[in-house]
């Protein structure tokens, strides 16, 4: 039992330190570098607030994350609540967000990416159905149905979604995100919103479809 215990231990701390030397930041060269979020300073990230000013407050927030949200704020049926840097400053140089997710009955959180971040995703409540695809050439699909508990990786960069399968119950997840701004693209939004609009011509012939249906998307 004690050696087991202590294979346990050692694997922990290897894991640790591979995290460390994988992560998707720069690890901090201090033990804390809170977020100045009003100076001038222009830096990856952001300028560090003087020490001696520093307070608990810092790496706190009362963000209520047990409450349900609103999943009609959105045709898709799904709110997102994301804690990062802007709203904890003393997440700056950490490399971690988290994000509550609550989804309306068969609601969606679309497509989407997160540039700067691998997500790891916990279902609170719920079935969902969720996935990610992979890059060119091959962009395949990897999906899972994942039940209360269950525990799924969306790997950085790559483009994923989640489903609420149920149509009479809503669902909630929560992820922890390595970095501090992991920041978002929602697919759909990205090709068929930009400002301003990318031109009908080369839309249609990425998609191989008449310009009436793009025009309609883009409406």
């Amino acid at each position: 039992m004690a050696s087991f215990i202590s294979f346990m231990l050692l694997a922990a701390l290897i894991g640790m330190a591979s995290w460390q030397a994988i992560a998707a930041e720069p690890s901090p060269l201090q033990d804390f570098c809170v977020a100045d979020l009003n100076s001038a300073v222009r830096v990856n990230g952001f300028a560090c607030k003087n020490p001696t000013n520093v307070s608990a407050d810092d790496f706190f927030k009362a963000a209520m994350l047990d409450k349900p949200r609103d999943m009609a704020v959105n045709k898709v049926g799904s709110n997102i609540t994301l804690i990062n840097v802007m709203e904890i400053p003393g997440l700056n140089t950490l490399g971690i967000s988290i994000v509550r997710v609550d989804y309306a009955p068969l609601g969606l959180n679309p497509p989407h990416t997160h540039p700067r971040a691998t997500e790891i995703f916990t279902v609170l409540e719920g079935t969902l159905y969720v996935g990610f695809v992979t890059s060119n050439p091959d962009n395949k699909l990897f999906s899972k149905v994942l039940n209360k508990g269950d525990v799924f990786v969306f790997p950085k960069g790559l483009i994923h979604f989640q489903f609420n399968l149920d149509p009479h119950k809503p669902a909630v997840a929560t992820s922890a995100i390595s970095s501090q701004n992991p920041g978002i693209i929602t697919i759909a939004n990205a090709v068929f919103r930009s400002n301003p609009p990318i031109s009908d011509d080369i839309l249609a012939n990425a998609f191989q479809v008449d310009k009436k249906i793009i025009d309609l998307l883009q409406a």
